[in-house]
């Protein structure tokens, strides 16, 4: 199928400092696209962006507020849109980020008659899970599906890669710093786990391609047990750090305390239930669909963790 867009086409990025833009970025200039436009509210990250991309053009907005910024959608040949709230104490950081500031983005592709959006949802759209980022999640998809305009929509489950400040990036760096390393339970939590690259080698094949309201679970080929993760890490990272198993009811405590006293906490009791509640995510072929071959889950971290250029580049949560 031949590409719809151009690589001079200009591409505009929602959340674009984030784990997922950060990697985006990456992987499109490797691709040849040359005309990039990011924006993002987090100017310690959008900093980070500046120093590796001087050739991006970088623009700093709170896009749950009306604003200028609006007006980097003019020309556009493609939107991805990016931005979400993950993690937060209370709904109303939920709301404002993951409803509000997408319907901004919406209105803003109207005004400027864009061809195209991709827009990023996530895999807990499907889970059994109920908090308040699966439901915000829920409804911003909504909104892009009712918003008439040209789209796909992708529905990642849990990624890791370069630049990542939570996850399995904070566990990475925890393990390092610490001689033991907690796990809930017995750890046996089926994850499948997807690589950043890889999922945004499929973005970029939807910037191609434009699928029209083609809507894709992607999912990581390896479905591997939390604490099966864990000692990848350990393994890759050549650590001594010792694994030792909590009930999951002090864990989940413990992580309440945590919470107390951290106004970014990088792992909540809210995740922990999503952790355990043993959902099973079911996703495209990427090879077939995207012509994407996923990397196998070791080499993964390994590149994840230890590449010299990018996996000591994090981002601030």
């Amino acid at each position: 199928m031949p590409a719809k867009a151009a690589k001079d086409a200009r591409i505009v990025l929602t959340g674009a400092a984030g784990l997922v833009g950060q990697n985006l970025v990456v992987e499109l200039k490797a691709q040849g696209y040359t005309r990039l436009v990011a924006l993002d509210k987090h100017a310690h990250n959008l900093g980070i962006l500046r120093r590796l991309h001087p050739d991006v053009e970088v623009i700093e907005a709170d896009l749950a507020e009306p604003g200028a910024w609006a007006e980097a959608f003019a020309g556009a040949a493609v939107v991805v849109q990016l931005h979400a709230q993950i993690t937060g104490k209370t709904r109303d950081l939920f709301d404002r980020n993951n409803i509000e500031a997408t319907r901004h983005v919406l209105d803003a592709c109207h005004r400027h008659q864009v061809p195209y959006l991709v827009h990023i949802s996530s895999s807990v759209v499907n889970s059994v899970a109920k908090d308040d980022y699966t439901e915000t999640k829920k409804a911003q998809e909504a909104l892009v599906v009712q918003s008439g305009l040209p789209h796909c929509i992708l529905r990642p489950t849990l990624m890791f890669g370069w630049f990542d400040p939570k996850h399995l990036g904070w566990l990475s760096r925890f393990m390092a710093r610490t001689p033991v390393f907690p796990i809930p339970g017995d750890g046996r939590f089926m994850r499948q786990p997807l690589y950043e690259r890889d999922f945004c080698r499929c973005i970029a094949a939807c910037i191609a391609h434009q699928p029209e309201g083609a809507i894709y679970d992607i999912v990581g080929d390896t479905r591997i047990d939390y604490v099966d993760i864990i000692r990848t890490i350990k393994q890759v990272k050549q650590l001594r750090t010792l694994i030792v198993h909590i009930p999951i009811g002090f864990f989940a405590f413990l992580l309440r305390t945590y919470a107390l006293f951290s106004r970014k906490p990088p792992f909540t009791a809210d995740q922990l239930k999503a952790l355990s509640a043993g959902d099973d995510f079911k996703g495209v072929d990427t090879e077939a669909v995207f012509g994407v071959k996923q990397t196998p889950f070791e080499a993964a971290i390994r590149e994840s963790y230890t590449d010299p250029t990018y996996s000591s580049v994090i981002l601030k949560r």
